[in-house]
């Protein structure tokens, strides 16, 4: 046989030593739980025995391991646990977790999480959502998997088109997306538009054509990429501001530009060009730079749009009617 001095098995292990103890730091990150707060570790397979890995599990939670119990036997004596619980014997309950996050797109293809990772099921959550642009009658319900902050990078899982919305004003409407996990892990999402009640749903298997390997791989992406997902979040969100301001003062303009004098408006329409210029960019400083500019220019004419209408709604009235609406 070959003898292998410990010095060097430990520098051949310590990689894979090092990794198991930040997805551990990882898990308890995600069950909210400090280290501290963990009154024993059981280790669990042969493996566990080796020194090192002893060591670090100690370094970790700050007190020994336990290792009283044969770490093989570990495994036999969990299986069998979960064998009686699933066969309906004992009192032992069983919960199963979200794997992965579930969540919706939003303009400009951001992912809003609704269900995150690792939450009990069955499980129902649910979240307020509107519209974008002025009298829009239909939205596109598009559900994703996956821990990344863009749509592009998540799993596809189901669209669907709730239609029927009023026309309102952008931003008016309020649709109530419900996400529900029944304990088979089926996945019903329904979308409703509080103020009619039209509704769709759809009802999917988000665990459907998925392997172990394949959400491990979605995990460690999410690592190895959060700090540029989430730049390339906010100069999303920053860009899809920047969009939507200038759509409601194109349509404030259209219906009250007369309420403006020539040089106002010809400077509202020069910062409007260049928060559209900086929209096209990639600095999100320069967008927001150029958006506060914009509203500033544009304040004069929010205030004289909002006298015109407070005089509109009160014209005619006398005094006594005027009190009356007042203290209404």
């Amino acid at each position: 046989f070959h003898k292998l001095e410990k010095a060097a098995f430990e520098a051949m292990i310590a990689g894979a030593v090092a990794r198991t103890v930040e997805i551990s730091r990882h898990v308890l990150a995600d069950a909210g739980i400090e280290a501290d707060q963990i009154q024993g570790v059981v280790l669990v397979g042969g493996s566990t025995r080796v020194p090192l890995v002893r060591a670090e599990v100690a370094a970790m939670i700050g007190k020994p391991p336990l290792t009283d119990i044969d770490p093989d036997e570990v495994v036999a004596l969990g299986a069998a646990l979960q064998a009686e619980a699933l066969t309906g014997g004992g009192d032992t309950l069983l919960l199963d977790v979200t794997p992965l996050s579930l969540g919706l797109e939003t303009m400009g293809g951001i992912v809003e999480k609704v269900v995150p990772r690792n939450t009990p099921i069955p499980v129902q959550l649910a979240q307020d959502f509107t519209t974008y642009q002025d009298g829009q009658s239909a939205m596109v319900i598009h559900v994703v998997q996956g821990e990344r902050e863009m749509v592009a990078d998540c799993r596809s899982l189901a669209r669907f088109e709730l239609s029927g919305i009023p026309p309102m004003t952008a931003g008016a409407a309020r649709i109530r997306v419900s996400f529900a996990i029944d304990a088979d892990g089926l996945l019903t999402v329904s979308a409703e538009e509080r103020t009619t009640g039209v509704a769709q749903r759809v009802e999917v298997k988000p665990s459907y054509g998925l392997s172990h390997e394949d959400m491990a791989d979605m995990l460690y992406d999410s690592m190895d990429n959060a700090e540029a997902d989430m730049t390339m979040r906010l100069l999303t969100e920053a860009r899809v501001e920047a969009r939507r301001s200038v759509l409601a003062l194109d349509a404030a303009l259209d219906r009250d530009g007369g309420l403006l004098l020539a040089d106002e408006r010809a400077g509202i329409d020069a910062a409007k060009a260049r928060l559209e210029a900086a929209t096209a960019g990639d600095s999100r400083d320069e967008i927001n730079s150029a958006a506060e500019a914009l509203e500033e220019l544009v304040k004069p004419f929010a205030e004289r749009r909002m006298d015109r209408g407070i005089r509109e709604a009160f014209s005619g009235m006398s005094v006594g009617e005027l009190e009356t609406r007042v203290g209404e």
